[in-house]
């Protein structure tokens, strides 16, 4: 037990190598032959089929279909957009050779997909009867980071992206902020994130939309993860495509568009967020195995009574039963590094005693109940660890969200504690990149809920936004 415990770094003294500990003894990644990349382990990747599982759900449900496009994009089609293409320059990566012949144009991989969808869509969009159009793509995209950690950043990064085109203004936004709390509600009730959303500013804001919308989770240490953007792109993608559809009045007319996405680094900030010193802790509603079954000892009559104890247990429980020839103490480490949020431990003795022990992850807390009240006993703990998760995550997150009303103030906290810091913003880009180059800090999000009262602290101009400031990964 020892042994796997002592191979994870104390997140308290080097919180990097911790997280790195962790996604290699949970099993969840190896790194890959080029820098960068991962090889996403199949306990990694069950956690990502049970996230696209439950997404891909919900977007169907709103009408949204799936597709596939191409890998590659031409050159001359990604320069269409010119803000985007400038956007992503620095990461795109170029195949310039097929075969052993040079292509006549170059081509990315591509690092995202709006160009792609436009073009299909340029085809496609002829009448107002043809939109809405929802798509969504579930694929790989590829951006040339130049500094890699698992799910966080690498170079070929898993991930969905929804492009959707509209035929009013209305339709395109309401379908943005649909989207938007599609993202907040499965992070805050599935993933036990207690998540900050709001705007980004006109200086972070997505290459070529007119509004994005961030999801920021904060992680253990105080640093922002954003896990996820919707994005309004207005007619700035159709214009530059040349798309147009003709409406019930006989006139041609550009429609309206939208994109949003998450990645696998919502992984990364399930890792970042519920996980201790002994390993991973996933929430039951995402874990692939929500219940473990350890036999103490090779009593058949153990073995048979926790088969009759699983068969007993809900269907949309998942359970697995360990066998190996590993010992008890050893099982013990394994199931928490891997963050199954119940452990039943079971042998002779509670037999005798018609009992079984339970063991929650998070808390890492015994129960011991009758062999007849397990099962009910563990759908009611799924739920209270579930909600635990959520709520300690609130509680710590909520004890790291400072306010500063003058710049000092600002700086002061900056320098002294990890967190985000809420201020008065004049909605100025001059101030936001002072702020950045003077502390390391960058916006987070406008909080479109609460309105502006005061002075911007760091101009003295009348405040427009309240704003959140952070470091991030």
């Amino acid at each position: 037990m020892a042994k796997l415990v002592e191979a994870i770094t104390s997140r308290d003294v080097d919180f990097a190598k911790w997280y790195t500990d962790i996604c290699r003894v949970a099993d969840l990644v190896d790194y890959g032959n080029i820098k960068g990349s991962m090889i996403i382990r199949p306990y990694g990747y069950a956690i990502w089929e049970n996230i696209q599982n439950y997404l891909d759900k919900e977007f169907k449900k709103l009408g949204h279909e799936n597709v596939q496009m191409p890998m590659f994009i031409p050159e001359s089609l990604l320069n269409v957009e010119k803000d985007h293409i400038e956007g992503f320059a620095p990461e795109v990566a170029w195949v310039t050779m097929g075969g052993n012949a040079p292509l006549e144009e170059r081509m990315c991989v591509r690092p995202t997909s709006e160009t792609l969808f436009c073009e299909h869509y340029k085809k496609i969009i002829k009448s107002y009867r043809d939109l809405p159009k929802l798509y969504n793509q579930w694929c790989t995209i590829v951006r040339w980071e130049k500094t890699t950690r698992p799910f966080l950043r690498s170079r070929e990064i898993l991930w969905q992206e929804g492009h959707t085109m509209h035929r009013t203004e209305e339709e395109a936004r309401e379908e943005t902020q649909r989207m938007f709390k599609v993202y907040e509600d499965f992070q805050r009730n599935i993933l036990a994130l207690p998540v900050i959303c709001g705007r980004k500013t006109e200086k972070e804001k997505f290459a070529g939309a007119e509004e994005t919308y961030t999801i920021e989770a904060m992680m253990y240490d105080g640093i922002a993860l954003q896990n996820g953007t919707s994005h309004y792109f207005g007619q700035n993608f159709a214009k530059a495509f040349n798309i147009e559809f003709l409406d019930s009045d006989n006139t041609l007319k550009t429609p309206y568009q939208t994109s949003w996405g998450v990645t696998t680094r919502m992984i990364g900030g399930i890792i970042m967020t519920h996980g201790d010193d002994n390993g991973l802790v996933l929430p039951p509603k995402i874990a692939p195995i929500k219940v473990i079954f350890i036999p103490i000892g090779n009593d058949n009559k153990v073995v048979e009574c926790i088969h009759k104890l699983g068969e007993k247990i809900k269907s949309d429980i998942t359970y697995k039963i360990d066998n190996s020839e590993k010992s008890p103490g050893f099982k013990f480490a394994e199931s928490e590094a891997k963050g199954i949020p119940i452990r039943v431990e079971v042998g002779p003795r509670d037999l005798e005693e018609n009992k079984v022990t339970l063991v929650r992850r998070d808390t890492l807390e015994k129960v011991k109940v009758t062999i007849e009240e397990a099962p009910a006993k563990i759908e009611k703990l799924l739920e209270e660890i579930q909600n635990n998760l959520y709520n300690k995550a609130k509680e710590r997150r909520d004890s790291m969200i400072y306010s500063a009303k003058t710049y000092e103030e600002f700086k002061n906290i900056a320098q002294t504690k990890a967190g985000f810091i809420k201020i008065n913003w004049c909605g100025e880009t001059i101030c936001e990149e002072k702020i950045k180059e003077e502390t390391g800090l960058k916006s987070r999000c406008i909080i479109m809920e609460e309105q502006a009262q005061g002075n911007c602290i760091i101009c003295g101009k009348k405040a427009l936004h309240k704003i959140y400031f952070g470091k991030q990964y």
